[in-house]
């Protein structure tokens, strides 16, 4: 269904029919019609007063050239972008932050790691789980389509709704962490502020980038990473004596558990972004080379994440022989502390420092909170009614109580966060680069623009592969994990916290074996026919658009 403003003075063309468009609608329209694709989604609320609000908020979103588009496939048309030094500049901002930082010093605060132990980790860890979100970035230009959305093309419709609902409840999780730490820093600036002040700002502030779309979003990641960068440097030179000073190992060698544990859960925060890293790369230029984008976004990962978690480590195992820093970082559950108290002998200049490295979490808050939109629409087609700025205002709401009452216990709130964004992350992937690599191959073989809101869809699996694998991983998670609420029977022995590892490992055959399966009782090619023909008939409507034949 389309929605058209007659009396709009938007320049025609700037937002076509979105694809999901009956002919009918289509032809009932005047040809002065100014098509905003966002303003379908309010279409069956916009008789009552908070519909029609919702209807002119958006139009004038789309007056102002700010996103409005909803979870629709982009058209051909629009993915022109090519400028993608973007994906190294945001995923490079969204990780050179205390965020990251934070991550690191997990080792040995939380896990009694020395900085030569937590070092191996991070090095090990970051090298090859880079390499997931950077992967995952590469369906963007190709496809067009939001993460949850591409997930449809391996879960299946239906299945999809699982992962998607996941996807909302981690990044809500991320959100919280986030918005802890940024408040925590602020707090250290001054006695007169409080964390609450700061979790407070964090959240508006990534509330206003998400409400103006990719476009802002691209521009802030742009710049947002120099103030941090300057912290971390300013860091290294003041505590480098200290650092310097500090014991590489502990009196008592770590165990195998605990360097295990923590690699998995340094895995997870690095993992979690391949559910994220697609949505901001529909706009980019569907031509442009899928190593060209794999390059960029694994250089924009790698270069800030393993020295923010180094410094993290560093930084953390020091502190036990800084009284100092010790106390900045209290019962260890104060990062912002910590590194308060690292900066203080530069006096106002550290903490300005101080106050830029909070402010500039929304680096990793605002794409984080444009996903949770984008995954929440995905669930049901009555979500994807909602504008995303709706989505977004209910998101930031919830952010704030629990960011608030989590602050008192923020290390076992970030490894419980974590380790459940762990475990169910590692089976999706599997199975989508398993759908990918096994049986799709190209990008070719996604019939985009003609199945993904279609449940019966040639081009779409059934359900069943992918929830017997996740099934599969569960039982293998739940034996191998690690928490302080469950341990699980192999972990008991010492092994560490192996879930995430063997969800991902077990989840492969499984799904290859199950969709194999799928395919033949249905009759199906496993390689989809689009992939074998050598041309591709294309048809046209009467726009003279191309449709898929």
């Amino acid at each position: 269904m389309l929605i058209y403003d007659a009396e709009s003075t938007v320049e025609k063309g700037i937002y076509p029919p979105s694809s999901n468009a009956s002919v009918r609608s289509r032809e009932k329209l005047p040809e002065e019609a100014v098509l905003v694709t966002e303003v379908d989604n309010v279409a069956h609320e916009a008789k009552t007063k908070v519909g029609r609000f919702l209807l002119k908020v958006t139009t004038q979103l789309a007056r102002w050239g700010l996103e409005v588009n909803g979870i629709s496939p982009i058209p051909d048309e629009q993915r022109t972008d090519r400028r993608l030094y973007q994906f190294f500049f945001v995923w490079f901002s969204a990780n050179a932050n205390i965020f990251t930082l934070s991550a690191g010093s997990v080792g040995p605060a939380y896990y009694g790691l020395g900085i030569l132990d937590s070092f191996y980790i991070i090095i090990l860890v970051d090298i090859i789980t880079c390499a997931f979100p950077s992967f995952f970035a590469t369906f963007g230009p190709k496809l067009g389509t939001r993460s949850m959305v591409q997930s449809r093309f391996s879960w299946g419709y239906y299945g999809a709704i699982i992962p998607s609902i996941l996807n909302v409840l981690s990044m809500q999780g991320y959100l919280v962490v986030n918005a802890i730490i940024s408040g925590q820093a602020l707090a250290a600036v001054s006695s007169s502020l409080n964390p609450t002040l700061g979790i407070v700002i964090i959240a508006l502030i990534s509330l206003v980038i998400t409400f103006c779309g990719c476009k802002v979003l691209h521009w802030y990641e742009l710049l947002i990473w120099i103030p941090n960068v300057v912290a971390f440097v300013v860091m290294l030179i003041v505590g480098g004596k200290q650092l310097a000073a500090a014991p590489l190992t502990n009196s008592e060698p770590a165990t195998a558990a605990s360097l295990v544990t923590f690699g998995t859960s340094l895995a997870a925060t690095v993992v979690s972004w391949s559910t994220l890293t697609p949505d901001y790369g529909v706009y980019h230029d569907r031509k442009a080379s899928p190593w060209r984008v794999f390059w960029y976004t694994y250089l924009g990962f790698l270069v800030s994440s393993m020295p923010a978690h180094m410094l993290g480590a560093a930084f953390a195992a020091a502190a036990t022989s800084v009284p100092s820093w010790q106390a900045g970082l209290g019962d260890g559950n104060d990062v912002g502390g910590l590194v308060a108290a690292i900066l203080r002998p530069t006096g106002r200049g550290g903490k300005f420092l101080l106050v830029m490295l909070s402010l500039t979490a929304p680096s990793a808050c605002a794409p984080t909170m444009y996903t949770v939109c984008t995954s929440f629409m995905t669930v049901h087609r009555a979500f994807a009614r909602l504008p995303r700025f709706v989505v977004a205002v209910v998101s930031t709401a919830i952010l704030i109580p629990i960011a608030i009452v989590g602050a008192s216990s923020f290390y076992e709130t970030f490894v419980d966060i974590l380790a459940l964004i762990g475990y169910w992350t590692a089976p999706f992937c599997a199975i989508v680069m398993t759908e990918h690599f096994l049986f799709r191959r190209t990008y070719a073989a996604y019939a985009v623009r003609a199945a993904w809101d279609d449940p019966h869809h040639l081009n779409l699996p059934r359900p069943w592969p992918a929830l017997c694998a996740l099934a599969a991983s569960i039982v293998f998670i739940v034996l191998c994990m690690q928490q302080v609420w469950f341990t699980g029977p192999v972990a008991r022995r010492g092994t560490g916290d192996l879930g995430m590892i063997l969800g991902f490992v077990v989840s492969v055959p499984v799904y290859a074996g199950a969709r194999c399966l799928e395919a033949k009782l249905k009759g199906r090619s496993l390689v989809p026919a689009s992939v074998k023909m050598p041309t591709v008939r294309v048809a046209r409507d009467r726009w003279g658009k191309a449709a898929e034949a």
